[in-house]
């Protein structure tokens, strides 16, 4: 079942194309778990189709000027902490922090990690924000385990609102993995698969070394909201589709301070919460991504019935 996943970058199981902790592959798997370039290209032409179909043209940043694409969008949160009874289990304050870091991710306000570099950063504003609107807490050892397994009928007994909700579960996903989320082409006709998944120990404060600022839930809710990853086709076009990230030929491991695997113009967005930096040097998102993300919203989740969406 493809989807998206941040995985600690050692081979391993992984579902779907997915951030990883050490790489030492350009991501490209032979498990399936990762987009090819003709699904990419099938995945933004129907994207562009629906753009046309809904605003009459497929130019992002003449729609998002003249505020046909939504210029701010408000996303309500559920979170639903599995456990298997001892591990696993989330306070309210460490919930909130997530969503904290979600929205400072998401609002560029995290260019602060970067003053001890010499790069000036300008993480853009996406214009979306995430509204926590409650949080449960479900003890079933196989669910907590073996998420991606048990990933229909967890969505099918948690999942709370419609296709504009983003539903966040926490749970063992592990070490090589370390979270998985579907993209918004993949809604319909897909009930029950809706969500992003993300191992709980990733969360602010967590336990594991470099991954532990929350900045999986972003990147995994960067797919959830229509982006690929910032190396998506390495050195050709498309690349990741949008037109302001350089691109990309292999993920970005550890915290460098910069590089450059494509000819053309620009260097590697090393720090761009799309690739697979430490969580500590990854801080922004841009503008065209932004952009990007306010338009698959309107277009798949926003007003779309749920009984078209999954």
């Amino acid at each position: 079942m493809p989807g998206s996943a941040r995985v600690h970058p050692t081979y391993g199981t992984a579902p779907s194309c997915a951030r990883r902790t050490t790489v030492t592959r350009s991501e490209r798997p032979t498990d399936g778990d990762t987009l090819t370039p003709d699904q990419i290209g099938a995945m933004l032409r129907d994207f562009a189709a629906r753009l046309r179909a809904r605003y009459g043209g497929t130019d992002e940043r003449a729609l998002a000027a003249a505020h046909r694409i939504p210029p701010r969008i408000v996303v309500p949160l559920w979170v639903h902490v599995l456990t298997d009874g001892q591990n696993g289990r989330l306070s309210r304050a460490a919930v909130e922090q997530q969503v904290a870091v979600l929205n400072a991710a998401y609002g560029g306000r995290l260019a602060g990690a970067a003053r001890s570099t010499a790069r000036r950063v300008q993480a853009a504003d996406t214009g979306v924000s995430f509204r926590l609107d409650g949080a449960d807490e479900t003890t079933n050892v196989q669910w907590f385990q073996r998420p991606h397994d048990y990933r229909i009928p967890i969505e099918a007994a948690l999942a709370r609102g419609g296709p504009g909700t983003l539903n966040l579960y926490t749970a063992a996903v592990g070490f090589d993995m370390l979270g998985f989320s579907t993209f918004p082409q993949w809604a319909r006709g897909r009930p029950g698969l809706g969500g992003v998944v993300v191992d709980y120990r990733s969360l602010p404060g967590g336990t594991f070394p470099h991954f532990n600022r929350g900045l999986t839930a972003a990147h995994e809710i960067g797919h959830w909201l229509g982006l690929f990853h910032t190396f998506e086709n390495g050195c050709q076009p498309p690349g990741d589709g949008v037109d302001d990230t350089p691109y990309e030929a292999l993920p970005t491991i550890g915290c460098p301070a910069s590089k450059k695997t494509c000819p053309g113009p620009g260097t590697d967005p090393v720090h761009n919460i799309m690739d697979y930096a430490f969580d500590s040097c990854m801080w922004e998102f841009t503008p065209g991504q932004g952009r990007r993300i306010r338009a698959m919203l309107a277009v798949y989740r926003i007003g779309v019935p749920a009984s078209s969406a999954g």
